[in-house]
């Protein structure tokens, strides 16, 4: 009989779905690959399973008890896990919704299960990395505009007002910043950021966050001075 892989293991993933075939189905599926799993029927009972740290969430957009999105928000006040969306094909408000509430990227239903490990895995992979670059010694300062990067902290501020992102706000700012003056477009940002294959509805999960990264950085995000989009090429600080 097949042993599980090892700990790539040992990630702990909490799991919300209220539909039992695809909680049972995804559940066995990430335990094959050896993952623990806490499996959430509700939006609440997935609250109360996230008072144990973990290292992935993937919720079900439309819950009971508390949707998805109230989850996702909920999360977001204490831990920078990677959130992964679970949402219809005609949903496609929700998949924006559930990236500006937080979460890094969707997957729509239905999906095959070779796309949902692969997602996961390049999901926890980014997050460990990112977890070894907060550790990382550069000291490299970048300066866009008002706007400060500390890459050995990883910390960002505008004038002396410090600014929350989240480990992915963070990485595309940084991406932006890297590369001043240049157009980088969605396909890079979201392949060198998310590190996954880029796909057609790659480009919303990008947008989103550029939103989000403009609500925080930005005095009108409306008009935006210092994260700039280049209309059909992508987006730039100058």
């Amino acid at each position: 009989m097949k042993e599980p892989p090892q700990a790539q293991h040992q990630a702990r993933i909490l799991l919300a779905d209220d539909d039992p075939d695809i909680l049972e189905v995804v559940s066995v599926l990430l335990a094959s690959e050896g993952y623990r799993v806490d499996a959430a029927r509700d939006g609440l009972e997935a609250l109360a399973l996230a008072r144990h740290p973990f290292d992935l969430a993937i919720l079900d957009v439309m819950m009971p008890k508390a949707s998805g999105l109230e989850v996702c928000e909920r999360l977001r006040l204490s831990s920078n896990a990677p959130i992964l969306f679970l949402t219809a094909r005609s949903q496609d408000a929700d998949k924006v919704a559930g990236l500006a509430a937080g979460g890094d990227d969707y997957l729509v239903k239905p999906f095959s299960t070779p796309e949902l490990l692969a997602r996961v895995k390049a999901m926890l992979r980014r997050y460990r990395q990112y977890g070894s670059a907060q550790g990382a010694q550069t000291g490299e300062t970048i300066q866009a505009g008002p706007v400060l990067i500390d890459t050995r902290a990883r910390r960002v501020s505008k004038g002396e007002t410090p600014v929350a992102l989240t480990d992915l706000e963070y990485e595309v700012l940084l991406a932006l910043a890297r590369n001043r003056g240049r157009v980088v477009s969605a396909r890079e940002l979201y392949e060198n950021v998310w590190r996954s294959m880029y796909l057609p509805q790659s480009n919303n999960t990008v947008m989103a966050h550029i939103k989000n990264l403009r609500k925080k950085l930005e005095a009108d995000p409306r008009d935006p001075q210092i994260v700039r989009t280049v209309w059909g090429r992508g987006y730039t600080i100058d």
